[in-house]
């Protein structure tokens, strides 16, 4: 008997639990290359990026390169996608981020998500709307961002995001 999983993308409305945290299964390490990349990218010119020999008369960085503020947010972010969005239809808002230890290169983030609140959109009866407090840590748990964020995500039986994997053309597959 070969049973098959359907691949289906997230975490649907009815999978979410108010008051439940969710652990989000991936770390990242942060290397000099991607702070200098999305530095450059985004156009931020502040040296303490990227300049080595400036950022060493930093007394709030300790004389390190910091990382790009907006790195650590996108990185948060998705590292949470996976429990919390993947399967959104909307992004519906971000409030109260809070910057609260810095990163350097070389740390490792983490990220984890409260569901605070699970309710039925009022304009799309096949959607719910999730509230999220979502945070990430460093490789020695400290806090390193925080924010609140609101997804639209599809209820199961709206079928988004389902009976997408195309069927094999020889058949299942076998040992």
């Amino acid at each position: 008997m070969n049973n098959v999983v359907p691949a289906q993308l997230g975490r649907f409305f009815e999978d979410f639990e108010v008051g439940t945290t969710y652990q989000h299964p991936f770390g990242r390490t942060i290397c000099e290359a991607d702070s200098t990349w999305f530095t450059l990218l985004t156009c931020n010119t502040n040296q303490n990026h990227f300049n080595a020999d400036l950022a060493q008369s930093n007394p709030i960085t300790e004389g390190r390169i910091i990382v790009n503020s907006g790195l650590t947010v996108a990185l948060v972010l998705g590292l949470s996608v996976i429990d919390m969005s993947q399967n959104a239809v909307a992004n519906l808002g971000w409030t109260d981020i809070k910057l609260t230890h810095p990163v350097y290169i070389g740390d490792t983030i983490y990220a984890e998500s409260l569901c605070l609140e699970a309710r039925e959109s009022s304009s799309r009866p096949e959607m719910g709307i999730i509230r999220m407090k979502t945070r990430g840590l460093n490789q020695d748990g400290d806090e390193v961002v925080s924010w609140f964020r609101s997804v639209m995500v599809p209820k199961r039986a709206s079928g988004i995001g389902q009976d997408y994997f195309p069927k094999a053309t020889n058949g299942p597959l076998t040992e």
